[in-house]
């Protein structure tokens, strides 16, 4: 019988969680679902000085806004009797031995426990960088723990995937350096080597080094800044793979947008590529305008006024049937949640849900408003669409000047310089209050 697959997301709570762990931990996800397999999450907060319980809870706030569930939780400060015994096994074995360190200053030599090395060469198969080589002398004895009840990274790493029954690591390329040290200690506990996959670094635009300048935030950060969950996973998944079918995945003639169903269906952890994938904060903002116009009105408008104060709030979801109209037009201008949050918290929409008053010099003329309303009020409420409505007035905007006629139109029913087209403006508002407003403007 084939062993079940087991697989572990081991971040450290030394820091907020940032956009490479949830990647890894996508990756992780979509392996192991594909494979009817086991996750865990591990906190490895072995370095105690530098763990905090915010950074923890930043991770698991993290995992929980993008809906990457874990089978089981481990933490590794809770195992402090495990990795005991483990090393007290190698001590008795003589597979390690506690070293007096020297040191630079005066005063006591501290001791730690290093592995005693046997020099091999290791080879392993990566499943995405293939065959790889190290000669392990160069490492010389390592530490593997500071006492009995202090190991160090390379170890814990080790004794918690024995435990696990861990059978793939799916992890960052930074550690293939650290791979070699931690075959050498799965041999000496007499445990099987799990299947390796190490993926491509996340580099800048400009091929340095990630860092937060370049849009690389924490990932409770895109949930605060009003990114859309879906579009956050779906910008990740592209990070070092893309379907190989595109044509399977297209909406629209869109092949970039991969809904997690799709991944689960689509995703082959061979075919990631080996080079650094490039971070491109434009393209996250574009896959998160199109997964947001792939909401129907109603999640749309629902999302839009969870962002808003509570006294825009309750006023937004009494002109429900107004913001759902709108909600094109907020889409259009913006690319996430909060900068759809900030076009209506500051007023940038008011004219739909309150008359305005135009100016006579912003309106500059109105000596055709009378005939506009005239041929509008033909129209009977039901047809009352942008494209009737151009039909309508737009032979007659070309005779008589299109700014002269579409100018004043505009600024009654907006009372603004700037806005969407008469038209669509006219559709929006209606019949009614349409020619309620143009007759406004003329008085």
């Amino acid at each position: 019988m084939k062993n079940r697959v087991i697989t572990r997301v081991a971040p450290s709570p030394t820091g907020l969680m940032h956009i490479g762990t949830a990647r890894v931990a996508l990756f992780n996800h979509l392996f192991t679902k594909q494979n009817d397999g086991k996750i865990i999450l591990r906190i490895e907060d072995t370095d105690r000085e530098r763990s905090k319980p915010e950074f923890e809870k930043n991770i698991k706030d993290g995992f929980s806004w993008l809906g990457l569930a874990f089978d089981e939780v481990w933490k590794q400060s809770e195992r402090t009797e495990i990795y005991t015994q483990y090393l007290q096994k190698l001590l008795a074995e003589d597979l390690a031995y506690i070293s007096q360190e020297e040191v630079k200053k005066e005063g006591d030599r501290p001791s730690v426990i290093r592995f005693r090395n046997p020099g091999q060469k290791i080879t392993f198969q990566d499943l995405i960088h293939g065959e790889i080589t190290f000669d392990t002398t160069e490492l010389g004895d390592f530490v593997i723990a500071k006492d009995l009840e202090t190991p160090i990274f390379h170890f814990a790493n080790v004794v918690d995937d024995l435990e696990a029954g861990t059978t793939h690591i799916i992890r960052g390329d930074d550690h293939i350096s650290n791979t070699p040290r931690q075959i050498l200690i799965f041999k000496a506990l007499g445990g099987p080597i799990p299947t390796y996959a190490h993926l491509p670094m996340i580099l800048a635009p400009d091929k340095t080094k990630l860092s937060k300048r370049h849009g690389a935030w924490p990932v409770t950060e895109y949930r605060d800044e009003g990114y859309l969950k879906e579009a956050v996973l779906n910008f990740i998944v592209l990070l070092g793979w893309s379907p190989q079918s595109r044509a399977e995945i297209a909406q629209d003639g869109t092949e970039d947008i991969v809904s997690l169903d799709q991944m689960l269906k689509l995703f082959d952890l061979a075919k990631v590529q080996k080079k650094g994938a490039v971070f491109n904060l434009e393209k996250l903002n574009w896959l998160n305008r199109e997964h947001l116009k792939r909401l129907s009105s109603t999640e749309r408008w629902q999302k839009i006024t969870d962002w808003l104060p509570p006294t825009k709030a309750d006023f937004m979801k009494t002109n429900e049937l107004m913001l759902q109209k709108i909600t094109p037009l907020i889409l259009e201008r913006v690319s996430t949640l909060k900068e759809a949050q900030a076009l209506l918290a500051n007023g940038e929409f008011d004219y739909f849900f309150h008359q305005p008053k135009p100016s006579q010099e912003l309106l500059r003329t109105t000596t055709h408003l009378t005939e506009i309303a005239s041929r509008l009020s033909e129209l009977a409420a039901e047809d009352f669409t942008a494209e009737t409505i151009k039909n309508k007035i737009w032979d007659f905007a070309t005779e008589k000047g299109r700014g002269e006629v579409l100018w004043p139109l505009r600024v009654a029913l907006s009372g603004k310089e700037k806005s969407p087209d008469p038209f669509v403006l006219a559709a929006i508002l209606g019949r009614a209050e349409t020619l309620n407003r143009i007759k406004n403007a003329l008085s």
